[in-house]
């Protein structure tokens, strides 16, 4: 009797662990969906695959942002919301959360170089 119980519990405990895994999985993709999304209404128009049809050195390429103290996901996030030259300030368009996701999906197709 006393062993089914401990049956019992292994498998609730391992049920509890599986679930515990599985949503962070599909939040993140959900995540870089959103941002995806996001990019492509928000930004895009300007910094197709990171570049700028506006202004050649102000693209989002690793090397670019860094020359422009752009270098962090912080720095990032600071810009989209506050704008900076002629770029407007989306503070007041997107949520701070869909401003962290942008930031972070600028920051890794930046590292990766937008590929």
């Amino acid at each position: 009797m006393q062993s089914r119980w401990i049956c019992l519990g292994c498998v609730i405990v391992t049920l509890f662990a599986w679930l515990s895994v599985v949503p962070p999985v599909r939040a993140a993709e959900h995540s870089l969906e959103t941002a995806q999304q996001i990019f492509t209404v928000q930004c895009a128009g300007c910094h197709a695959h990171g570049g700028n049809i506006v202004r050649r050195g102000k693209t989002l390429k690793q090397r670019a942002l860094k020359r422009n103290g752009v270098d962090s996901v912080t720095a990032i996030a600071t810009l989209i919301t506050q704008g900076k030259g002629i770029m407007s300030a989306y503070g007041d368009r997107l949520s701070p959360e869909e401003i962290d996701l942008l930031a972070t999906y600028v920051w890794e197709n930046a590292q990766n170089n937008w590929r």
